[in-house]
């Protein structure tokens, strides 16, 4: 019995598989590049195809690339992908944002034709890797219609952002406090793109006020006066609905709850307040002004509002006359001559009104007069507001306005 050593043993063992290895790797060497795939032994086509396995030879030598699961890409192909992405991410980094253009995308247009304006008006510079770009990240479905500004050689990423998230153009209109329907209509029309005749059309068409849900038979007084912004274009419709909402917004819980204090409904309370808001020029006076309403109403006294007889009379005039008063004597809105409240508001009240109407001084005042600084004068008894507008007549007839 011949001894070896362990490491001996196992290098004996090793040698004929290397051996084995090295003519088989030789083997592979020579049939590589000059016979074709079906002309190698059955077992080694089987070993090269065997899932998991990478191969050389032919397949490198034709530009192919195995994955990991034994599928062919084309290298070429790899190669156009490579530049592709490359290339959408160059040009979706674009350059320095120039002057803004308007563009509008039309309700169902296809991103060709989004991208095709794009391009027109300089928005981007590559109609076709634009649109690469959004199917790229998916957005060509996502595009929203409407009028934006955008500025011209934006990054691909920047305007589909806008035209994605539907971050259309606005501008904003500004109804002041106190506001009738027709000062109202050609700012309305203005933002609509429609004729100020149309704006009053639907303003004043029957059932509108219901549609819309205000409390009273007209929507004049319940289009709130703030600032808002609308795209240019908006439905008619669509704005009047907004300031509704907004008024809506107004009515808290607690004024709810205090409107029931005061036994009035909602339409007597914002024509109170629509009077409180022509008559005051300081915001701190209308819960006074507020004050000598309730106190006439209470009372059953007229109420003798100026702004009521010029709502009367069609808009305001740089001075009211009792004959002009007189003309109008049997209007319903002429407080001089009706008692009680007027059918409705005679403008757009805004929250202070709202809120002096719901919330009057607990003051006793029956009378005021205005002065020249826009504040005005209380009192209790009819020779005390004589003397008060006395007083007030003065001082006009000082400043050249009596």
């Amino acid at each position: 019995m011949v001894w070896r050593s362990p490491e001996r043993g196992r290098a004996a063992r090793r040698a004929p598989l290397r051996g084995s290895l090295l003519r088989r790797r030789a083997h592979d060497l020579r049939s590589s590049g000059t016979s074709d795939p079906g002309d190698r032994p059955a077992q080694a086509q089987a070993r090269r195809e065997r899932p998991g396995r990478c191969s050389s030879g032919p397949a490198h030598s034709a530009g192919l690339a195995r994955s990991a699961g034994g599928i062919h890409v084309s290298l070429p192909r790899i190669l156009r992908s490579f530049g592709v992405t490359a290339a959408v991410a160059l040009g979706a980094c674009g350059v320095e944002p120039g002057e803004p253009v308007q563009i509008t995308v039309p309700q169902g247009a296809t991103l060709s034709e989004v991208a095709d304006t794009l391009a027109m008006r300089g928005v981007i510079r590559s109609q076709r890797m634009f649109e690469l770009y959004a199917r790229f990240r998916g957005d060509d479905r996502r595009i929203k219609s409407g009028s934006y500004e955008l500025p011209t050689s934006s990054s691909w990423g920047d305007a589909l952002e806008h035209l994605t998230l539907g971050t259309v153009m606005t501008r904003l209109i500004t109804i002041p406090e106190g506001f009738r329907l027709d000062q109202m209509a050609p700012r309305i029309a203005e933002i609509s793109g429609v004729a100020v005749d149309s704006v009053l059309a639907l303003i004043e068409t029957p059932g509108i006020a219901q549609r819309l849900g205000v409390p009273g038979p007209s929507v004049e007084g319940y289009l709130f006066p703030d600032t808002y912004r609308f795209a240019p274009g908006v439905a008619v419709e669509a704005v009047l609905r907004e300031m509704v909402e907004r008024y809506e917004a107004v009515w808290t819980e607690a004024r709810q709850a205090r409107l029931a204090e005061l036994d009035m409904s909602e339409s007597e309370l914002m024509t109170l307040a629509s009077i409180i808001q022509a008559e005051a020029r300081r915001v701190e006076e209308m819960p006074s002004i507020s004050a000598v309403y309730h106190n006439r109403l209470r009372d059953g006294w007229l109420l003798q509002a100026d702004p009521t007889v010029l709502y009367a009379l069609g808009g305001p005039r740089e001075r009211l006359l009792y004959a002009a008063i007189d003309s109008v004597a049997d209007h319903p809105y002429n407080t001089y001559s009706q008692r009680g409240l007027p059918p409705g508001p005679i403008g757009a009240p805004g929250e202070d009104a709202i809120v002096a109407a719901l919330h009057p001084t607990e003051e006793d005042f029956m009378y005021f007069v205005a002065r020249p600084d826009g504040s005005h004068h209380f009192t209790r008894s009819l020779a005390e507001h004589n003397r008060a507008k006395a007083d007030a007549r003065r001082e006009w007839d000082r400043i050249g306005a009596g």
